[in-house]
C-alpha cells in the first residue's frame, strides 16, 4: 500500500474511539498520531534500516559508467551466490555529477533469457527530470548517453565535476549553440562505454534463475537499490531491497512502539492521554502491518521471535491503483462516519451511509479488480490490464509478484 493509504487507515482506526474523537475536537492530535503510526513501519525501513545493511559488494559506476562492467560485476556476484551457496548482497550506487546533476542508469534481470541487462540513461536533475539536451528522440544526436570530458590534463574554470563546458563560439553549434544545450554540457557524439542511451548491454548469468520481477530498475538520484542473490534448490533467486518488511513490520514491535508512545505522553501530558496515545499508536502500526499482509510479500509478524517473513495472503498487489483507492476512500468515509456519530447531533443514517460509501464501492471496484486478476491468468492477459499483466504475457510467478510489491512500495519513499 502507498503511504497515504496507511496514514488514513491509522486515522480511521483512531476515530473508532469516542474519547479520541472528543479529544480531537478540543485540539488534541491523538487522531493524527494514529496516522503517523501508520507511516512508521516504512519510515523505519527507508530512513533507517537500509543504512545499517551490510553488503558483500558495492558497485560505484563513477562519472563515466561502463555498462559492461556494471553488468559483469552483478553477474559475478550472482554466480558466487549460486556456486558457494552463500547469499550475496549487492548495492548499486547512484552517479552524482554535480549539485543537481545525476547520471541515470537502469538494470534489469531477465530470467527468460538468463541475462542481466544494463542501460546507461540520460543526465537528470534531482527531480528526476532529464535535461532538455537528453529529452529528445533517441534518433537525434541530442539524446546520446554521455558527456564530453575535458581533454586537457589541467582543470579550467569551465570544467565542473569533470564535465566539459562550451568554452568559445567555435564549439559545435549543433550542441552548445542550440537551445537543447543546458548549462553548457555537451552530449557525446560518440557512444559512452556500454552503448548510447537507449541501448542495452546484456550479460549471460550462466546459472538457472527463478522467474522474478524483470522490469527495469531505474537508478538516478540520492541512494541506489540493493539486491540479494540467494540459491534455493537448483535456482538462483533475486531479492529486491531484502531489508524491507523485516523487523520494522512486526506486531511485537507495534506493541512496543505503542507502549513507548503511551509512556512518553503520560509523562509529558497526563496518564489518561498516555493511555489513548499508546492505543492509537499501536493500532495505527498494526493497521499498516496487516494491510501489507494482504499482498504477496508478507512481513516478519513476530520479530524477534521469528527471523523470516510470513508470506502474504496474495489477495492484492500493493502497488495497484484499485486496492489503494479503495483503502483511501473507505478510510475517509469511516472517519467522516465516526466524527458524525460521536458528535452531539448525529445526522447520518448509519446503514445507508455505510452501504453507499463503503460497501458498494468495495463490491463494484473489488469485482473489477478480481476480474482483472482472472484475466491475467495464462492465455487470458488483457492489454488494458494492470502493470503486472503488461509485464508478463502469462501469469507471473508468486516470486515475481512478491518482488513487485517491494518495488511498488519503494517508488514512493524514494521520490519523497
Amino acid at each position: 500500500m502507498k503511504g497515504i493509504a496507511h496514514f488514513l487507515t491509522g486515522v480511521a482506526l483512531a476515530t473508532f474511539f469516542p474519547q479520541v474523537v472528543r479529544a480531537g475536537a478540543q485540539g488534541s492530535l491523538l487522531p493524527v498520531l494514529g496516522g503517523i503510526a501508520g507511516l512508521l513501519p516504512d519510515t523505519l525501513d527507508f530512513r533507517f534500516a537500509r543504512y545499517f545493511e551490510k553488503y558483500d559488494e558495492e558497485i560505484d559506476p563513477g562519472p563515466e559508467p561502463d555498462a559492461h562492467d556494471v553488468a559483469g560485476r552483478v553477474v559475478e556476484a550472482m554466480r558466487r551466490a549460486y556456486e558457494s551457496g552463500k547469499p550475496q548482497s549487492v548495492m548499486l550506487h547512484t552517479i552524482r555529477l554535480g549539485a543537481d546533476l545525476w547520471r541515470q542508469y537502469t538494470i534489469r534481470f531477465d530470467p527468460a533469457h538468463n541475462e542481466v541487462a544494463v542501460r546507461i540513461g540520460p543526465v537528470v536533475n534531482t527531480a528526476q527530470v532529464p535535461l532538455p539536451a537528453w529529452a529528445g528522440s533517441h534518433e537525434t544526436p541530442h539524446d546520446v548517453g554521455g558527456l564530453q570530458r575535458g581533454e586537457s590534463s589541467h582543470e579550467t574554470p569551465h570544467d565542473v565535476g569533470g564535465l566539459q563546458r562550451g568554452e568559445s563560439s567555435h564549439d559545435t553549434p549543433h550542441y552548445c549553440g542550440a537551445p537543447t544545450c543546458v548549462g553548457g554540457l555537451r552530449p557525446l557524439s560518440s557512444p559512452l562505454a556500454g552503448g548510447t542511451e537507449g541501448g542495452e548491454v546484456r550479460v549471460k548469468v550462466g546459472v538457472p534463475m527463478a522467474q522474478t520481477y524483470d522490469e527495469e530498475n531505474r537508478i538516478d538520484v540520492f541512494s541506489g537499490p540493493s539486491f540479494k542473490f540467494e540459491r534455493q534448490g537448483d535456482r538462483l533467486y533475486v531479492h529486491f531491497l531484502d531489508w524491507h518488511r523485516r523487523w520494522s513490520h512486526s506486531l511485537t514491535l507495534a506493541v512496543t512502539v505503542g507502549a513507548l508512545a503511551g509512556l512518553a505522553a503520560g509523562l509529558v501530558v497526563n496518564w489518561k492521554t498516555g493511555l489513548w496515545a499508546g492505543l492509537v499508536t499501536g493500532l495505527g502500526f498494526v493497521g499498516h502491518v496487516l494491510e501489507d499482509q494482504l499482498g504477496y510479500m508478507g512481513s516478519n509478524l513476530f520479530w524477534p521471535l521469528t527471523r523470516k517473513r510470513i508470506p502474504g495472503l496474495k489477495l492484492i498487489q500493493s502497488g495497484d491503483a484499485i486496492p489503494n483507492f479503495l483503502t483511501v476512500w473507505s478510510a475517509a468515509a469511516l472517519i467522516l462516519f465516526n466524527l458524525d456519530r460521536f458528535s452531539a447531533t448525529p445526522r447520518l443514517d448509519p446503514a445507508g451511509f455505510l452501504l453507499a460509501t463503503v460497501a458498494l464501492p468495495l463490491v463494484a471496484l473489488g469485482g473489477v479488480y478480481t476480474l482483472r486478476k482472472i484475466q491475467s491468468r495464462p492465455g487470458q492477459a488483457s492489454p488494458g490490464g494492470s502493470r503486472m499483466q503488461r509485464m508478463y504475457p502469462s501469469a507471473p510467478s508468486a516470486e515475481a509478484r512478491r518482488q513487485a510489491d517491494v518495488i511498488a512500495e519503494a517508488e514512493e519513499p524514494e521520490i519523497a
